[in-house]
Parts: C-alpha cells; structure tokens; sequence
C-alpha cells in the first residue's frame, strides 16, 4: 500500500480492502485502482455476510457506486 500512494498519490482507495487491491489500471490517462474481486466477496464474507449478501453488498454499494473518475474498478479472474 505504501508503494502505491507514493507511485500513484491520487488515486482512490477503500478502507478496509488494501488486501484485495492487484493493481492500478489506465483510462484515457486517468489510473485507477483495481480491486480482485473474489478477494472483496472473501472480505464481506468475513465482516460475517453470507455469500449471497457479500454479493448483494458488492453490488449495489461498490460495483453500482460512481464517485467521480477516479471510481476504482473490479477485476473478475477466470483462471
């Protein structure tokens, strides 16, 4: 986490996730920080939500969120 705000000071982060956080990507010239999904699903769901209120939570409050350009962005692996 250190590493990151000193290489990219104005990026935006959330509290309580920096172990899901796999990167910073690149829009237009704007980075953004990229949260591993199935790592913010395992940190819900050990704040004590069930698998289906983790995702429900992701949904609405994380992924359905726009505050401003610097809204950081969810990765979904496949492999």
């Amino acid at each position: 986490m250190k590493r990151l705000k000193e290489e990219y000071p104005d990026v935006m982060t959330m509290d309580g996730y920096d172990d899901a956080i796999i990167g910073v990507v690149e829009r237009i010239g704007l980075e953004v920080v990229c949260y591993d999904l199935d790592k913010v699903i395992e940190i819900l769901m050990k704040q004590g939500m069930d698998e289906d209120d983790a995702w429900e939570w992701y949904q609405f409050n994380m992924v359905g969120s726009w505050v401003g350009e610097k809204t950081p962005v969810f990765l979904q692996r496949f492999v």
